[in-house]
């Protein structure tokens, strides 16, 4: 990959001595134990037709190709082509990835405008038909379709993958099972899927109902260790179920790829500023169970509870209750006490800020809750929700001139 200068100094970058790879200039001189917590952000869009707001059918590569190379390899298909994916790099300074991001974003609008498209970051496009849908042009797509049939097509959904790196396996797999009863306030937070198919699904985030259709979705199951779970994704391997650990979906996961705990759990969030909060919000509390003496253990009880509170926040979003032993908690006191929980490791790590933000997302709302005001106010127009949408994806990106897609393939 060839770097292009502009694009590193803009994203506070510099390339490694053999020009091969981009360092983070803000690791430089950091707390080895923040440093060890570093972390990333990948965010699904909808491309929608700039006109008219509605999801994109059959989308050129030469748009993949030429948003790739506005952002120096960021960005890829997802398995639909009215989809398309953005990832930063790695990150130590929260500032840092809320810039690249906001990049992004304003690279990626930019490209797409050029071809006649709108990004929207949400979950579910508030009009869009899955009967339309098409796999993305790549093989591992086709085989995914193929094997998933309908339910593949019915994958119009994005959503936000958040990584923060464990490098050790054993306590990376401990991390994600005490993870598990904080995951629904995290899809709480972020919902933006409340239309399916030109409905109101009564669901503040419809995304994750849909999701369960495919296999190996879900909270991670409660194996005991780190090699109950490899014998697990061995047997399916070897079964010829699936070709690798990258076919499990759960809400939390090990990495494929990477040494990090990969959040799987959040609709893709609207506002720039959210997305950033709660994944900020996620790393601290990774920092807090991960330099914990002892990690906790969660029993079946609350992995069920769990379960019902993953329903609890798809069904209510910002306004939900969660269940536990103890009863009935608001949402405010259940974001109150992580706020609290992870005070030090925010500290720690110099996100302070923006996991404190969490909070303006319940005083004003989610996406989904902004997405149900507008279609009421405008006397139930769709069309009105996806412009807002389109409109606010974009809104603190700022604007860019990016290059022709003639020029930007050479």
């Amino acid at each position: 990959m060839q770097f292009d200068p502009k694009i590193i100094e803009r994203l506070r970058l510099h390339l490694s001595g053999d020009h091969r790879h981009l360092v983070i200039r803000s690791a430089a001189g950091v707390d080895a134990v923040a440093a060890s917590y570093s972390f990333g952000i990948e965010e699904e869009y909808f491309l929608a037709d700039a006109a008219t707001g509605e999801a994109a059918v059959l989308t050129p590569n030469e748009l993949f190709e030429a948003a790739n190379w506005s952002t120096g390899g960021q960005v890829m298909r997802e398995m639909l082509q009215a989809q398309i994916e953005v990832a930063t790099n790695v990150h130590v300074d929260p500032k840092d990835a809320r810039e690249e991001l906001r990049f992004l974003r304003r690279e990626v609008a930019a490209v797409a405008a050029q071809y006649g498209l709108a990004i929207m970051a949400c979950s579910t496009h508030p009009t869009a038909s899955w009967r339309a849908s098409q796999p993305s042009p790549k093989p591992r797509y086709f085989e995914m379709i193929e094997d998933l049939q309908i339910i593949g097509h019915r994958n119009m959904l994005c959503g936000m993958h958040v990584h923060v790196q464990i490098p050790e396996p054993d306590k990376r797999f401990a991390v994600m099972c005490a993870m598990i009863p904080h995951l629904p306030l995290f899809l709480a937070l972020s919902t933006s899927s409340p239309f399916w198919n030109s409905e109101d699904t009564g669901l503040r985030g419809y995304r994750l109902a849909a999701y369960s259709e495919l296999p190996r979705t879900g909270l991670p199951e409660l194996f005991e260790d780190q090699r109950g779970y490899e014998d697990y994704v061995n047997a399916l391997v070897k079964s010829g179920v699936m070709p690798d650990e990258s076919h499990v979906w759960w809400a939390i996961r090990p990495s494929f790829r990477h040494p990090t705990l990969e959040l799987r759990a959040p609709d893709v969030c609207t506002r720039l500023d959210d997305a950033v909060s709660i994944a900020c919000l996620y790393r601290a509390l990774v920092r807090h169970i991960g330099e914990m003496p002892e990690t906790p253990k969660v029993d079946a009880v609350e992995r069920a509870i769990a379960v019902e509170n993953k329903w609890r926040a798809q069904r209510y979003g910002t306004g939900c209750s969660f269940a536990s032993r103890d009863g009935a908690i608001p949402i405010a006191d259940a974001l109150d006490r992580m706020i609290e929980l992870v005070r030090e490791d925010a500290a720690a790590l110099g996100c302070e800020e923006e996991v404190a933000a969490a909070r303006n997302i319940l005083r004003r709302g989610s996406s989904a809750d902004t997405q149900l005001r507008v279609f009421e106010e405008s006397g139930g127009d769709l069309r009105a929700v996806t412009r807002w949408i389109a409109d606010e994806t974009i809104a603190e990106a700022g604007s860019s001139t990016a290059p022709t897609p003639r020029d930007a393939v050479k």
